[in-house]
Protein backbone atom coordinates (compact mmCIF):
# COMPACT_ATOMS: atom_id res chain seq x y z
CA UNK A 1 0.00 0.00 0.00
CA UNK A 2 0.82 3.27 -0.71
CA UNK A 3 0.86 5.61 3.21
CA UNK A 4 1.87 9.32 1.55
CA UNK A 5 -0.72 9.48 -1.54
CA UNK A 6 -1.45 12.81 -3.49
CA UNK A 7 -4.68 13.49 -4.89
CA UNK A 8 -5.63 14.82 -8.52
CA UNK A 9 -9.04 16.49 -8.94
CA UNK A 10 -10.02 16.07 -12.72
CA UNK A 11 -12.70 19.32 -12.71
CA UNK A 12 -14.62 19.52 -15.85
CA UNK A 13 -13.17 17.23 -18.83
CA UNK A 14 -14.54 17.17 -22.66
CA UNK A 15 -17.26 14.31 -22.18
CA UNK A 16 -20.88 15.14 -22.67
CA UNK A 17 -21.82 15.72 -19.01
CA UNK A 18 -22.94 19.49 -19.68
CA UNK A 19 -26.77 19.03 -18.99
CA UNK A 20 -26.54 15.73 -16.67
CA UNK A 21 -25.24 17.86 -14.13
CA UNK A 22 -26.56 21.15 -12.64
CA UNK A 23 -23.12 22.97 -12.23
CA UNK A 24 -20.20 21.10 -14.66
CA UNK A 25 -17.74 24.13 -15.03
CA UNK A 26 -17.83 25.38 -18.44
CA UNK A 27 -16.09 29.03 -18.53
CA UNK A 28 -13.05 30.40 -17.30
CA UNK A 29 -13.82 31.42 -13.80
CA UNK A 30 -16.13 28.38 -13.17
CA UNK A 31 -13.48 26.05 -14.13
CA UNK A 32 -10.45 28.08 -12.35
CA UNK A 33 -12.76 28.29 -9.35
CA UNK A 34 -13.54 24.55 -9.36
CA UNK A 35 -9.34 24.31 -9.41
CA UNK A 36 -9.27 26.30 -6.45
CA UNK A 37 -12.34 24.70 -5.04
CA UNK A 38 -10.42 21.13 -5.24
CA UNK A 39 -6.75 22.54 -3.69
CA UNK A 40 -8.82 23.82 -0.77
CA UNK A 41 -10.63 20.49 -0.29
CA UNK A 42 -7.06 18.85 -0.53
CA UNK A 43 -6.43 17.85 -3.99
CA UNK A 44 -2.70 18.77 -4.45
CA UNK A 45 -2.94 18.77 -8.51
CA UNK A 46 -5.80 20.26 -11.05
CA UNK A 47 -6.29 18.34 -13.63
CA UNK A 48 -7.86 21.15 -16.35
CA UNK A 49 -9.98 20.99 -19.72
CA UNK A 50 -11.41 24.04 -21.35
CA UNK A 51 -15.19 24.35 -22.81
CA UNK A 52 -16.13 26.60 -25.22
CA UNK A 53 -18.15 28.82 -23.04
CA UNK A 54 -21.19 29.04 -25.95
CA UNK A 55 -21.80 25.63 -26.12
CA UNK A 56 -20.14 23.47 -23.71
CA UNK A 57 -18.48 21.32 -25.70
CA UNK A 58 -14.39 20.81 -25.28
CA UNK A 59 -12.00 23.19 -26.95
CA UNK A 60 -8.28 23.68 -27.22
CA UNK A 61 -8.35 27.61 -27.22
CA UNK A 62 -5.42 29.17 -25.64
CA UNK A 63 -7.39 32.13 -24.19
CA UNK A 64 -9.46 29.96 -22.43
CA UNK A 65 -6.73 28.02 -21.10
CA UNK A 66 -4.73 31.13 -20.34
CA UNK A 67 -7.90 32.80 -18.49
CA UNK A 68 -8.08 29.53 -15.95
CA UNK A 69 -3.98 29.70 -15.82
CA UNK A 70 -3.93 32.88 -15.02
CA UNK A 71 -6.95 32.72 -12.21
CA UNK A 72 -5.70 29.75 -10.60
CA UNK A 73 -2.10 30.96 -9.79
CA UNK A 74 -3.31 34.73 -8.64
CA UNK A 75 -5.88 32.29 -6.49
CA UNK A 76 -5.00 32.09 -2.59
CA UNK A 77 -4.33 28.85 -2.57
CA UNK A 78 -1.36 26.27 -4.14
CA UNK A 79 -2.24 23.74 -6.75
CA UNK A 80 -0.32 22.08 -9.15
CA UNK A 81 -1.70 22.74 -12.59
CA UNK A 82 -2.22 19.41 -14.87
CA UNK A 83 -3.14 20.99 -18.25
CA UNK A 84 -4.83 18.32 -20.79
CA UNK A 85 -2.64 17.64 -24.30
CA UNK A 86 -5.82 15.08 -25.55
CA UNK A 87 -7.52 17.31 -27.48
CA UNK A 88 -6.84 17.49 -31.11
CA UNK A 89 -6.63 13.99 -31.50
CA UNK A 90 -10.58 13.61 -32.30
CA UNK A 91 -11.08 11.57 -34.97
CA UNK A 92 -15.06 10.76 -36.12
CA UNK A 93 -15.23 8.17 -38.76
CA UNK A 94 -18.40 8.08 -41.36
CA UNK A 95 -20.94 5.73 -40.18
CA UNK A 96 -21.75 2.23 -42.10
CA UNK A 97 -19.65 1.35 -45.35
CA UNK A 98 -18.40 4.91 -45.95
CA UNK A 99 -16.00 5.65 -43.18
CA UNK A 100 -14.21 8.12 -45.27
CA UNK A 101 -14.76 11.52 -45.08
CA UNK A 102 -14.39 11.69 -41.60
CA UNK A 103 -17.51 13.52 -40.03
CA UNK A 104 -17.21 16.74 -39.70
CA UNK A 105 -19.15 17.27 -36.53
CA UNK A 106 -16.78 15.50 -33.61
CA UNK A 107 -13.58 15.30 -35.80
CA UNK A 108 -10.70 17.51 -34.54
CA UNK A 109 -7.41 16.05 -35.65
CA UNK A 110 -4.54 18.32 -35.77
CA UNK A 111 -0.48 17.67 -35.82
CA UNK A 112 1.66 17.94 -32.50
CA UNK A 113 2.30 21.06 -32.03
CA UNK A 114 -1.03 21.93 -32.56
CA UNK A 115 -1.99 19.81 -30.07
CA UNK A 116 0.56 21.45 -27.78
CA UNK A 117 0.31 25.28 -28.57
CA UNK A 118 -1.37 25.74 -24.99
CA UNK A 119 1.31 23.96 -23.06
CA UNK A 120 4.40 26.17 -24.82
CA UNK A 121 1.90 29.50 -24.25
CA UNK A 122 1.54 28.76 -20.29
CA UNK A 123 4.22 26.16 -19.84
CA UNK A 124 2.28 24.31 -16.70
CA UNK A 125 4.15 21.96 -14.41
CA UNK A 126 2.05 19.24 -15.86
CA UNK A 127 0.94 17.87 -19.29
CA UNK A 128 -1.12 14.75 -19.74
CA UNK A 129 -0.11 12.81 -23.49
CA UNK A 130 -2.51 9.87 -23.83
CA UNK A 131 -0.35 7.07 -24.39
CA UNK A 132 -1.97 4.96 -27.79
CA UNK A 133 -5.29 5.21 -30.02
CA UNK A 134 -8.38 3.10 -29.16
CA UNK A 135 -12.34 2.94 -29.64
CA UNK A 136 -12.69 4.96 -26.11
CA UNK A 137 -16.78 6.20 -26.79
CA UNK A 138 -19.13 3.16 -26.24
CA UNK A 139 -20.83 2.34 -30.04
CA UNK A 140 -20.25 4.79 -32.45
CA UNK A 141 -17.38 5.31 -34.63
CA UNK A 142 -15.05 7.74 -32.20
CA UNK A 143 -11.05 6.85 -32.20
CA UNK A 144 -9.29 8.74 -30.04
CA UNK A 145 -6.18 9.33 -32.24
CA UNK A 146 -2.71 9.05 -30.60
CA UNK A 147 -0.23 7.29 -33.10
CA UNK A 148 3.74 6.59 -32.10
CA UNK A 149 4.93 9.53 -34.34
CA UNK A 150 2.36 11.72 -32.88
CA UNK A 151 3.36 11.22 -29.40
CA UNK A 152 6.85 11.16 -29.49
CA UNK A 153 6.66 14.10 -31.17
CA UNK A 154 4.74 15.36 -28.35
CA UNK A 155 6.83 13.71 -25.93
CA UNK A 156 10.25 15.42 -27.12
CA UNK A 157 8.58 19.24 -27.24
CA UNK A 158 6.90 18.44 -23.54
CA UNK A 159 10.47 17.73 -22.69
CA UNK A 160 12.44 20.48 -24.09
CA UNK A 161 9.69 22.53 -22.79
CA UNK A 162 10.30 21.57 -18.96
CA UNK A 163 7.07 20.11 -18.60
CA UNK A 164 6.39 17.06 -16.37
CA UNK A 165 4.09 14.78 -18.82
CA UNK A 166 1.43 12.50 -17.48
CA UNK A 167 1.06 9.21 -19.26
CA UNK A 168 -2.25 8.30 -19.80
CA UNK A 169 -2.35 4.70 -19.79
CA UNK A 170 -6.16 3.30 -21.08
CA UNK A 171 -4.36 -0.46 -21.65
CA UNK A 172 -1.55 -3.13 -21.08
CA UNK A 173 -0.06 -2.05 -24.65
CA UNK A 174 -0.09 1.60 -23.45
CA UNK A 175 2.18 0.66 -20.82
CA UNK A 176 4.71 -1.53 -23.64
CA UNK A 177 4.69 2.25 -25.71
CA UNK A 178 5.98 4.41 -22.53
CA UNK A 179 8.73 2.06 -22.11
CA UNK A 180 9.38 2.09 -25.22
CA UNK A 181 9.46 6.00 -24.91
CA UNK A 182 11.92 5.72 -21.82
CA UNK A 183 13.93 3.54 -23.85
CA UNK A 184 14.34 5.84 -26.63
CA UNK A 185 15.21 8.80 -23.64
CA UNK A 186 12.08 10.73 -24.61
CA UNK A 187 11.21 10.66 -20.86
CA UNK A 188 13.02 12.33 -17.82
CA UNK A 189 12.91 10.98 -14.35
CA UNK A 190 10.58 10.50 -12.33
CA UNK A 191 8.07 9.24 -14.83
CA UNK A 192 4.66 9.80 -14.24
CA UNK A 193 1.92 7.40 -15.42
CA UNK A 194 -2.17 7.37 -14.79
CA UNK A 195 -3.66 4.23 -15.12
CA UNK A 196 -7.25 4.97 -16.70
CA UNK A 197 -9.97 2.40 -15.87
CA UNK A 198 -13.15 1.51 -16.44
CA UNK A 199 -13.65 3.51 -20.11
CA UNK A 200 -15.29 1.68 -23.07
CA UNK A 201 -12.95 -0.50 -24.59
CA UNK A 202 -10.10 0.28 -22.61
CA UNK A 203 -9.08 -1.94 -19.19
CA UNK A 204 -11.60 -2.79 -17.20
CA UNK A 205 -12.08 -1.52 -13.42
CA UNK A 206 -11.36 -4.52 -11.49
CA UNK A 207 -9.48 -5.51 -8.90
CA UNK A 208 -7.61 -7.84 -10.90
CA UNK A 209 -6.58 -6.08 -14.42
CA UNK A 210 -5.49 -2.76 -11.96
CA UNK A 211 -2.95 -4.95 -9.89
CA UNK A 212 -1.96 -6.17 -13.29
CA UNK A 213 -1.45 -2.60 -14.89
CA UNK A 214 0.60 -1.14 -11.54
CA UNK A 215 2.92 -4.55 -11.98
CA UNK A 216 3.49 -3.48 -14.82
CA UNK A 217 4.60 0.32 -14.43
CA UNK A 218 8.20 0.99 -14.93
CA UNK A 219 10.54 0.32 -12.10
CA UNK A 220 10.90 3.89 -9.93
CA UNK A 221 7.66 5.20 -11.88
CA UNK A 222 5.04 7.38 -9.57
CA UNK A 223 1.45 6.01 -10.71
CA UNK A 224 -2.06 7.19 -9.88
CA UNK A 225 -5.39 5.34 -10.82
CA UNK A 226 -8.60 6.16 -11.28
CA UNK A 227 -12.55 4.33 -12.32
CA UNK A 228 -14.81 6.21 -14.30
CA UNK A 229 -18.48 6.28 -13.11
CA UNK A 230 -19.73 4.89 -9.78
CA UNK A 231 -16.54 2.99 -8.87
CA UNK A 232 -14.78 6.68 -8.89
CA UNK A 233 -14.53 6.75 -4.84
CA UNK A 234 -14.21 2.83 -4.47
CA UNK A 235 -10.96 3.12 -6.60
CA UNK A 236 -9.64 5.64 -4.06
CA UNK A 237 -8.69 2.90 -1.62
CA UNK A 238 -7.95 0.66 -4.61
CA UNK A 239 -5.23 2.70 -5.89
CA UNK A 240 -3.71 3.35 -2.44
CA UNK A 241 -3.56 -0.28 -2.08
CA UNK A 242 -1.91 -1.32 -5.45
CA UNK A 243 0.60 1.40 -3.91
CA UNK A 244 -0.64 4.34 -6.40
CA UNK A 245 -1.88 8.00 -6.17
CA UNK A 246 -5.85 8.89 -6.57
CA UNK A 247 -7.97 10.79 -9.27
CA UNK A 248 -11.20 11.81 -8.47
CA UNK A 249 -13.77 14.87 -10.27
CA UNK A 250 -16.07 15.61 -11.97
CA UNK A 251 -14.46 14.74 -15.69
CA UNK A 252 -15.09 10.96 -14.62
CA UNK A 253 -17.80 11.14 -12.30
CA UNK A 254 -21.07 13.50 -11.07
CA UNK A 255 -22.17 11.80 -8.51
CA UNK A 256 -21.14 11.69 -4.43
CA UNK A 257 -23.99 9.13 -4.20
CA UNK A 258 -26.59 7.66 -5.70
CA UNK A 259 -29.07 10.24 -6.92
CA UNK A 260 -26.31 12.91 -4.94
CA UNK A 261 -24.60 14.98 -7.47
CA UNK A 262 -21.39 15.60 -6.81
CA UNK A 263 -18.89 18.59 -6.57
CA UNK A 264 -15.21 18.90 -7.12
CA UNK A 265 -14.61 19.93 -3.70
CA UNK A 266 -16.62 16.94 -2.04
CA UNK A 267 -15.23 14.49 -4.11
CA UNK A 268 -11.74 15.63 -2.58
CA UNK A 269 -13.27 15.70 0.53
CA UNK A 270 -14.45 11.76 0.45
CA UNK A 271 -11.00 10.76 -1.16
CA UNK A 272 -9.64 12.35 1.74
CA UNK A 273 -11.75 10.98 4.31
CA UNK A 274 -10.99 7.32 2.23
CA UNK A 275 -7.43 7.30 2.76
CA UNK A 276 -7.27 8.69 6.37
CA UNK A 277 -9.40 5.78 7.30
CA UNK A 278 -7.07 3.48 5.92
CA UNK A 279 -4.35 5.42 7.84
CA UNK A 280 -2.29 6.72 4.53
CA UNK A 281 -0.82 10.44 4.66
CA UNK A 282 -2.42 13.01 2.05
CA UNK A 283 0.15 14.97 0.06
CA UNK A 284 -0.30 19.05 -0.34
CA UNK A 285 1.25 20.43 -3.79
CA UNK A 286 4.85 21.32 -2.35
CA UNK A 287 5.39 17.57 -1.14
CA UNK A 288 4.16 16.82 -4.61
CA UNK A 289 6.62 18.86 -6.56
CA UNK A 290 9.62 17.44 -4.30
CA UNK A 291 8.70 14.01 -5.26
CA UNK A 292 7.95 14.82 -9.13
CA UNK A 293 10.85 17.04 -9.55
CA UNK A 294 8.47 20.27 -10.65
CA UNK A 295 9.61 23.71 -10.36
CA UNK A 296 6.31 25.89 -9.48
CA UNK A 297 5.20 28.18 -11.82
Amino acid sequence: MNFDVFITCAVTGAGDTVGKHPAIPVTPEEIAGAAIEAAKAGAAIAHVHVRDPATGRGSRDVALYREVVERVRAADVDVVLNLTAGMGGDLVLGSGERPLPPNPDGTDLVGPTERLAHIAALKPEICTLDCGTMNFAAGGDYVMTNTPSILKSMAAQVKALGVRPELEVFDTGHLVFVKEMLREGLLDDPVMIQLCMGIPYGAPDDPLTLLALAHQVPPGAVFSAFSIGRNQLPFVAMAALAGGNVRVGLEDNIYLSKGVFASNGALVERARTILTAMGARVLGPAEVREKLKLTKR
